[in-house]
Parts: C-alpha cells; sequence; structure tokens
C-alpha cells in the first residue's frame, strides 16, 4: 500500500471531494440495503468530526447521462443522515450555480450530497470540463469507492490527477487486504471460482494459477473444465471456444503443482426452471438432455475439507444458480465452510458477496469486498485506474 491515505492529510477547514459507492439496492423511493452506505461511515464521520467541509459524489444506477428521476440521490442523504447523525445537504444538480452556492454556505464538519454523478454524461467519459468543475469543489480529493476504482471516470479518475488525492479508510483496507493475499499469502491458499463463463474468468485463472495451492471451479464455468476433461456433459452450459483454454489451464496447473478441483457431482435438471425435476449425478452420467446448474454433495465435502485445512481462501463467483432454491445448496454449502473456517477468508464481491448477504453469513467472513468488477479485475493483477491516481507516498 503505497498510496496516501486520510492519516496522511490535515483536513480542518478545508474543503473534501470525496468518491464514495453509494450505488445501493433501492424500492419506491427507499434503500433496501445500506451495506455499501456504512461502509463509508468510517471515512465520512472521520472527516466531519476532523473538520473538513465534506463534499460527497456518487453514481446510482446507469442513467446514461440523463436525470432519470428514480435514480436520484435523496433517499440515499435521508438514510446517510439517520446513521451520521447529522443533516445532509443535497442539491438537485451535479455541479454549477446551485451547488457552489450550496458550498459556500458550509461549514467545518458539515456534509453535502452531490446529485447523481452519472446524471452528467462526462462523468463516464471522463469530461475535462466536468473534471475541473469537480477540482473548482475541492481542496483535496478523498477516494473510498473502491466498487469502481476500475472506471477512469471524471470523480474517480480525472479529479484525482487535479488536486492533492488520498485513499478513504474503506478503500485503503480493500487494497491492503486483496494485497497481501496476492503477494504475501499465508498457505495452504484456496481460490474458489465460480459464475457462469469462462470468458469472464479467464484473467483471474490464470493470475491464481501462478499464486494458489487449490483451486476450486463450480457454477456454470466448470462444465467447460468437465468437458475438456473428455465427459459428457449434457444441455449444461459450455463454451465450445474455450475447451482449449480450459485443458491449458488444468495443463498449467498440473506444472505448477496446483490441486486444480473440478466438480465430482452435480445437481441436474431437465429444465432451467425453478419447479424443474432434479437429482444428484456424478460427472460421468449426466444424461444428454439434462442439464448441470450446482455442485453437488461429494464436491461440496470436498470443496469443505480443503476449505476447512487452508490458511487463505478467496471466493469469487456462486457455485450453481443460487437464485432459485433447489440449485442454491453449494453455493450455501461453500458459504457455510467459510464461516466455520479457521483461514482468513475473503468474498470477492459481486455475487459471492450477494450471497453470503443472502445466506445471513456476511458478518462471519473476515473481509467482504464493496467491488465486484473491482475486486476481480484487482485480483486479475490489473492496475486500477481509480487507485492508480492516488498520490504516492513520499
Amino acid at each position: 500500500m503505497n498510496k496516501k491515505t486520510l492519516k496522511d492529510i490535515q483536513v480542518k477547514g478545508k474543503k473534501v471531494f470525496c468518491r464514495v459507492d453509494f450505488n445501493v439496492p433501492m424500492q419506491d423511493g427507499d434503500v433496501t440495503d445500506d451495506t455499501r452506505i456504512r461502509a463509508a461511515l468510517p471515512t465520512i464521520n472521520h472527516l466531519s468530526e476532523a473538520g473538513a467541509k465534506v463534499i460527497l459524489a456518487s453514481h446510482l444506477g446507469r442513467p446514461k447521462g440523463q436525470i432519470v428521476e428514480e435514480l436520484r440521490l435523496d433517499p440515499v442523504a435521508k438514510r446517510l443522515s439517520n446513521l451520521t447523525g447529522k443533516v445532509v445537504l443535497k442539491t438537485d444538480t451535479v455541479y454549477g450555480d446551485e451547488v457552489n452556492e450550496a458550498i459556500s454556505q458550509l461549514e467545518d464538519g458539515d456534509i453535502l450530497l452531490l446529485e447523481n454523478v452519472r446524471f452528467d454524461p462526462g462523468e463516464t467519459t471522463n469530461d475535462p470540463e466536468l473534471v475541473d468543475a469537480f477540482a473548482e469543489m475541492a481542496d483535496i480529493y478523498v477516494n473510498d469507492a473502491f466498487g469502481t476504482a476500475h472506471r477512469a471516470h471524471a470523480s474517480t479518475a480525472g479529479v484525482a490527477e487535479k488536486l492533492p488525492a488520498v485513499a478513504g479508510f474503506l478503500m485503503e483496507k480493500e487494497i491492503a487486504v486483496l494485497t497481501k493475499a496476492l503477494e504475501n499469502p499465508e498457505r495452504p491458499f484456496t481460490a474458489i471460482i465460480g459464475g457462469a463463463k469462462v470468458k469472464d474468468k479467464i484473467d483471474v485463472i490464470d493470475n491464481f494459477l501462478d499464486k494458489v495451492d487449490y483451486l476450486l471451479v463450480g457454477g456454470g464455468l466448470a462444465y467447460t473444465f468437465i468437458k475438456a476433461k473428455g465427459y459428457d456433459i449434457g444441455n449444461s452450459l459450455l463454451e465450445e471456444d474455450k475447451i482449449d483454454l480450459a485443458k491449458e489451464f488444468l495443463q498449467k496447473a498440473e506444472e505448477k503443482g496446483v490441486k486444480f478441483v473440478i466438480p465430482e457431482d452435480t445437481v441436474i435438471a431437465d429444465q432451467f426452471s425453478e419447479d424443474a425435476d432434479s437429482k444428484i449425478v456424478s460427472i460421468d452420467d449426466i444424461p444428454s438432455e439434462w442439464q448441470g446448474l450446482d455442485i453437488g454433495l461429494k464436491t461440496r465435502e470436498t470443496f469443505a475439507d480443503i476449505i476447512s485445512k487452508s490458511k487463505l481462501i478467496i471466493w469469487n463467483g456462486p457455485m450453481g444458480v443460487f437464485e432459485m432454491n433447489p440449485f442454491a445448496g453449494g453455493t450455501r454449502a461453500v458459504a457455510k465452510s467459510l464461516a466455520e473456517a479457521d483461514g482468513f477468508t475473503i468474498i470477492g464481491g459481486g455475487d459471492s458477496a450477494a450471497a453470503v448477504e443472502q445466506f445471513g453469513l456476511s458478518d462471519q467472513m473476515d473481509h467482504v469486498s464493496t467491488g465486484g468488477g473491482a475486486s476481480l479485475e484487482f485480483m486479475e493483477g490489473k492496475e486500477l485506474p481509480g487507485i492508480k491516481a492516488l498520490d504516492d507516498k513520499e
């Protein structure tokens, strides 16, 4: 972690532009899950209590540069007020006269939330005019939005080039935990990779094969590896053009002494439906008209055994179609094994984070990443624009 953080700067009396990730689920004008808002509280409270004039910026949804009434941040400001115990002011615009007037009225410790930054088309294009507008609002830039760190947007990368720029506490924690895991892991080190497609996880699998002791695969992408091993997979999800790549990964694992574990049994169904007929079969016994939708009981036991003896475990991607109850058992079993593990557990954001939250197990994990795409790209070994733009320590 060679980037400057909040600990490296004085903020009293300063205007601080702080990028947060308040891209939260909403229904009927109310926030239904405030996990991301609560994750930013240590940084927001620190800035406010240290006497900064706090200017918060976030996106919500994908308004594509248009004003979308249901994607306004008023419900977020209301929830943040409840969580901080302070009045959180809110503008109806991203920049301009209204925003400048609101900032001029701020006193030390006050908190102001700008309107959804993606209402301006310049946000996602990193438009220089919008970057300058953001930079003129403040003296210091703080990025606490790890979930958007893989985007080179105006509020994540552009403004960081114009102001003294440091990481907030959440950003600092995300970088520290993931960097230590990838560069100096305790062993045995196990990575669990799931999700639908091999193509979405090519780089992360390739990167992990240079680092881990065990690589466990589940979810839809596992069937391409099962096919690469020579088994018939019926109607299961298959990426025909990735079979050779799957064989290469299996070969690379063997050469590097990595135990690459594919499912030994699977929950199959006669159709992709919640009320389909389903049963558990060995992977060498999948009927031609059926499809695999979850890992089976033996696979869950094998994974649990490896997890239990690992010192570090990273999980990214569900083991099956966990949105459908009959095919959620594998994902739930892996989540439970991680919750019971003695090793350090990292949930790599996205669907895995949603799953442990759904099963009520997130507070039993050592680290649940707030970034889906960001944590995935970090685990691929990529440099994230929102982190790169922050000031280096001397």
